[in-house]
């Protein structure tokens, strides 16, 4: 009865034969899964998504998942997000977590918060269970003069709806770090700082510093709070050697000073002591003059000449009286 068969209609008959045992050996186990649990994807639709390039087993286990959590989502938009380069499974997940938590969220926005390169799991999962983060010491200065330096230990739960394109962790940590600065900086003084350290976090959580991030902040709690350096103390020992340094700086202009004045007036002395030496040495001369003219006798001239000697005498002894009172 076969031979009378053609010969291609029996090429064609085997080869429908191998495609199917191919299709029961690969998809058959997949395909009853998904039967069984309610997730309705065809067998062929299963070889669709093997020649999109889809994983057929991921997409599967996902809708499973996602009907049992009695979360309908349709098969091509998770393969959509499967092509788009998400992960499926992670969304699935944090929908399910999400539903349970009575959260609202869709699946269009865990997919987007998905795409945007956050994790939606571990953002609904901070959502349900709030996530505390400690802020690094933070150092201020009171009024007083005195650091005063802080840790804040910061309890936040995430805010879907503002997760895509809000700030992250590291924006409030800084504007955390702000507010208590400008809190222990406007305290008159850093004992008023120890002895209440909650005002700290009252004026901090006042201010809403969650504006504009993914986060939603319940408390802001100081964990420890330590005296630093007595930094006015240090301030103004600075200013005082600064001061120093700039009287020391014009007593030396002034000694320079001082010193370049009494060489001129040294230079000066110099000067005049010559144009004496140069006046005297005009006398001999004018007394010669003299004698030619007739204006000057010769006892006027040894007059001169005692009174002279008497002179130098006189000084001579002035000064060994002085030397001797001297000594």
């Amino acid at each position: 009865m076969f031979s009378e068969i053609p010969t291609p209609l029996i090429i064609v008959l085997v080869g429908l034969l191998l495609v199917f045992l191919f299709l029961l050996a690969n998809f058959m186990g997949l395909w009853i899964q998904a039967l069984f649990s309610g997730a309705r994807i065809g067998l062929f639709y299963m070889v669709g998504m093997r020649i999109r390039k889809v994983n057929p087993r991921l997409i599967v286990t996902s809708k499973i998942m996602a009907v049992k959590a009695g979360i309908e989502i349709p098969t091509g938009f998770m393969e959509a997000h499967f092509l788009a380069g998400g992960n499926i499974m992670r969304v699935v997940q944090a929908l399910i977590a999400a539903d349970k938590a009575g959260i609202p969220l869709n699946f269009k926005q865990a997919t987007a918060i998905d795409l945007a390169g956050r994790n939606v799991l571990e953002a609904v999962q901070m959502s349900v269970n709030p996530k505390v983060i400690e802020t690094p010491i933070v150092a201020a200065m009171a009024k007083d003069g005195i650091q005063v330096k802080a840790v804040a230990r910061v309890t936040v739960r995430t805010n879907i709806n503002k997760l895509i394109g809000g700030a992250g962790e590291q924006t409030v940590l800084a504007r955390v770090g702000e507010g208590i600065v400008s809190t222990i900086g406007s305290a008159v003084s850093h004992k008023a700082v120890l002895e209440n350290p909650d005002n700290i976090s009252k004026t901090v959580l006042a201010k809403g510093l969650d504006s504009g991030t993914a986060f939603e902040i319940l408390s802001i709690d100081i964990a420890d709070v330590d005296i630093g350096e007595n930094i006015g103390a240090k301030l103004q020992m600075d200013q005082a050697n600064a001061d120093k340094n700039i009287a020391q700086a014009k007593a030396e202009e002034r000694r320079a000073m001082a010193i370049a004045q009494e060489q001129e007036n040294i230079a000066r002395t110099q000067e005049m002591r010559a144009k004496v030496v140069e006046a005297e040495s005009l006398v001999p001369m004018a007394i010669a003059e003299a004698f030619r003219a007739g204006r000057l006798g010769v006892m006027d001239y040894y007059n001169i000449k005692n009174l002279q000697a008497d002179t130098d005498m006189r000084q001579n002894l002035g000064q060994g009286d002085s030397g001797q009172k001297k000594a």
